[in-house]
Formats: structure tokens, sequence, C-alpha cells
């Protein structure tokens, strides 16, 4: 087993409608506004982006990231990554019960020479660092999508 691949998988029960939801995604520039541990997105000159997080543990990720597939009808977003994490993280959106549904899906190695260290005792840390992030970022995108 490699130690530093790690697959996630997330799902959020959002307000709103699919659409709505869909549409604050695929717009990672404002991810810090609504996500408090992707501290900074910014757009690069000729398309994608760079992205640094930071949960609770004491040290930044950052990729570069490049859209791989845009389909809002379909309600898929996949961006493929590179930098401290290489791979890819994919966004499905859909109606589900009155509200939305949105399927997180991510499949990365980690790159980074300190974690790649310590990937064996690290990993319920960082795994635990990443399910912190996430329930966060539900969090902010619930209160966003309600107006708050």
């Amino acid at each position: 087993m490699d130690w530093s691949h790690y697959r996630f998988r997330s799902v959020w029960d959002l307000p709103g409608e699919p659409a709505d939801v869909y549409a604050v995604l695929e717009r990672a520039e404002d991810y810090p506004r609504w996500w408090p541990q992707v501290r900074e997105a910014r757009p690069l000159e000729g398309g994608g982006g760079t992205a640094r997080f930071r949960s609770f543990l004491p040290y930044d990720l950052v990729v570069k990231a490049v859209e791989r597939h845009h389909d809002p009808a379909a309600g898929i977003l996949e961006i493929a990554l590179w930098g401290d994490l290489e791979g890819w993280v994919r966004w499905t959106v859909w109606a589900h019960a009155g509200g939305t549904r949105v399927l997180f899906e991510q499949e990365v190695e980690v790159t980074r020479p300190l974690m790649r260290r310590l990937a064996l005792v690290g990993r319920p840390l960082f795994r635990a660092n990443h399910a912190l992030m996430m329930r966060s970022g539900r969090r902010g995108l619930t209160a966003l999508l309600k107006g708050a």
C-alpha cells in the first residue's frame, strides 16, 4: 500500500437548487469566502488557477488546478491537481429531497516531502484534518446558500 495515496468521498445535503449550487462550486476563486480552510484561490492567466489550503494541522498545501470536465447539465465538475497534491477532485450535483445533494470525490498522491516522510504515522491525522475541512466546507456552503 502506498501510504501517500488518498481517496476521499463526502456527501453534502444542501439547500437550494442544483444549478445554484453548481454555480457556486464552479467559481473556485470565491471558495475562500465560504470555506475557511481554503485560504487562497487565484485564477491563472491562460486558465486554471492556484489554491492554498490549511485546516487544523500547521501546514499549508498549495496546488495548481485545471478543469478536466465541466458539464453543468449533468452536474459534474472535475479538476486536475498538481503541486503538493497530484490527482483529481470531482463534484457531482443533483436534486435530492427538496434541495441538492453533492458528492465530493478526490483521489490524490501527496507529493510534499515532509508529508511523505510522515505518511505512515501521520495518516490518521491527515485523514482527520481532511474530514474537518469537509465538514467546515459543508457548513460554509450551507450558510452561503441560505443567504446568511
